[in-house]
């Protein structure tokens, strides 16, 4: 049994991508989940649906341990922290409300797997050629919640212009687009503290998704002799050593 679960988190069948591909979509279904609840009112359903959650991924992490050949290293990877994290937020949430807010961490884990991004780009076409713009888009929509999260959490007390969410996504996107309309301020030194980061690695992350926007389309490729892993897609000897190098492509209509 373990080898033939083993084989759907790491093998290359058609079921195992499949598998794959469904605990991708509970990833996204979460996150909106996450996501609705920090606007939602707080009722026995959200509590329902957070049980749910919190058994389903207990479950995932317990089978991943379990299948794993290096549990130890397993257990304090990074991932697998944040997963606690939000295994612990979703138990909680009845108890210390402010949690539901930094459940979004979750979408830190959309796409990280290396095992769906071999998928996504094996299978995909689109994910191909737009991978960096994906991955670049979802560190930005994280990064915003997530301080979001955090200005909600740190001003709603002591701030009468942060009284919900939206107030704070509001702050969070004026910070970040350094437009700055000036209505809504953050209070003290944490809040100080918070429109730094925020103004600092957002602005960085926003400028990074513009430039893989706007920046020509490079295949990766690594080139058996010198290394260099961006080539243009139709290139035929790397630029850097002149070795002749086979790049899959899809060819023109």
């Amino acid at each position: 049994m373990k080898q033939a679960i083993r084989n759907l988190y790491f093998g290359k069948s058609r079921s195992a991508k499949l598998f794959r591909y469904g605990l991708l979509a509970f990833d996204v279904v979460t996150v909106a989940f996450f996501i609705y609840s920090t606007v939602a009112d707080e009722t026995p359903f959200i509590y329902l649906v957070d049980l749910i959650i919190a058994a389903i991924l207990i479950a995932d992490l317990g089978v991943r341990l379990w299948i794993s050949e290096r549990t130890v290293a397993l257990a304090f990877d990074l991932s697998t922290l944040l997963d606690v994290f939000v295994i612990l937020s979703l138990l909680l949430a009845p108890f210390v409300s402010e949690l539901l807010f930094l459940r979004v961490i979750r979408a830190l884990r959309l796409l990280q797997s290396y095992r769906v991004l071999n998928d996504l780009r094996n299978e995909l076409s689109f994910f191909r050629r737009n991978e960096e713009v994906i991955l670049s888009a979802v560190n930005l929509f994280v990064f915003v919640f997530i301080m979001t999260a955090l200005v909600y959490v740190f001003q709603k007390d002591i701030n009468p212009q942060v009284s919900n969410y939206i107030d704070a996504l509001y702050f969070t996107v004026t910070a970040l687009t350094t437009t700055g309309f000036g209505d809504v301020v953050l209070k003290d030194t944490s809040g100080r503290l918070l429109s730094v980061i925020i103004m600092v690695v957002g602005v960085a992350l926003f400028l990074r998704m513009v430039q893989t926007i706007f920046r020509p389309a490079k295949a990766h490729f690594v080139c058996p002799g010198c290394g260099l892993s961006r080539h243009d897609p139709d290139a035929v000897h790397c630029k850097h050593c002149g070795r002749l190098i086979h790049i899959e492509t899809e060819g023109q209509d």
